[in-house]
């Protein structure tokens, strides 16, 4: 089943009042200096090792990037992001893997959805290169539009500037012709927000996708907003992940972005077992 035909299955139960488990989209960065883990999977074998391993912990999907997005990030130009990603998406396409790319470049983005990549996951929302929008629609695949701020500013109403943001993106994206069904929304947790910002963000994603119509991708895992109110650091963090992943669930998320696979397998399909009506009771201990 394709990523977009595992979407339209998530949709068709939408109005259901009952519990929609969503998609586990399993990290992997091939990058130097992520916040998470930046290093440890930077060359191709490392790479899909854990990529091997994500996928046998259940991931329903990987997102592959090769360019840190990160506060203080280092930027690497299309031709170095290319050269890190080409030896792990492609034989990744080849086993049958479903995959995601991590880019906000339109000319990276279609080399990876030549190679079998069925997602583009832009953290600009299809505004950082304006070819974007025409190489989505092109190859048919989906793509996961998050909301991004250059400056924090507590002042500013996020349900306003998430429209702002968002009726433009989907502008893009009417242009170019992608369809809407292949269209996800980000709340963008973590990028250009304070503290309360996040949390409001998570709190208001059934809004979003009301509102827009659209299903939602949740991305919190490991976040910095855990240690700013937690005091956790980075690899303490899985229980608040958990915690936000299990509400942002309950709140409609179709997606969510994890490095931790397996807790949050175990977590979501325990969930899914207990909202389950009917079910037969007295054959398991």
């Amino acid at each position: 089943m394709t990523l977009a035909e595992q979407m339209a299955a998530w949709l068709a139960a939408r109005p259901s009042p009952s519990w929609r488990q969503p998609l586990l989209m399993g990290i992997v960065n091939v990058t130097p200096d992520s916040f998470s883990d930046g290093g440890q999977f930077f060359t191709p074998e490392a790479a899909l090792k854990q990529a091997h391993a994500l996928l046998a912990e259940g991931a329903d999907l990987l997102d592959v990037g090769a360019e840190s997005t990160r506060p203080g990030f280092t930027p690497v130009d299309a031709e170095e992001e290319w050269r890190r990603l080409e030896p792990v998406l492609t034989p990744l396409a080849r086993e049958g893997a479903v995959l995601s790319v991590d880019t906000t470049k339109a000319s990276v983005a279609r080399k990876a959805l030549v190679a079998g990549v069925q997602m583009v996951n832009d953290v600009w929302g299809l505004q950082a290169d304006p070819d974007m929008a025409s190489v989505v629609a092109s190859a048919g695949a989906v793509v996961a539009i998050m909301h991004n701020r250059e400056v924090v500013d507590a002042s500013v109403d996020l349900w306003d500037d998430w429209r702002r943001f968002f009726d433009r993106s989907l502008k893009l994206a009417d242009r170019a012709g992608i369809a809407r069904e292949t269209i996800l929304l980000d709340p963008g947790v973590g990028f250009g927000k304070t503290v309360m910002q996040n949390l409001w963000a998570v709190q208001n994603m059934r809004r979003l996708e009301a509102y827009y119509g659209l299903p939602v991708l949740l991305g919190v895992s490991r976040k910095s907003m855990f240690g700013r109110l937690l005091g956790r650091e980075v690899h303490d963090r899985l229980p608040a992940t958990l915690a936000v992943n299990l509400y942002g669930a309950t709140q409609g998320a179709c997606m969510v972005r994890v490095h931790d696979v397996q807790a949050h397998r175990d977590v979501l399909d325990m969930t899914a077992l207990l909202a389950v009506n009917g079910m037969v009771k007295g054959d398991v201990e």
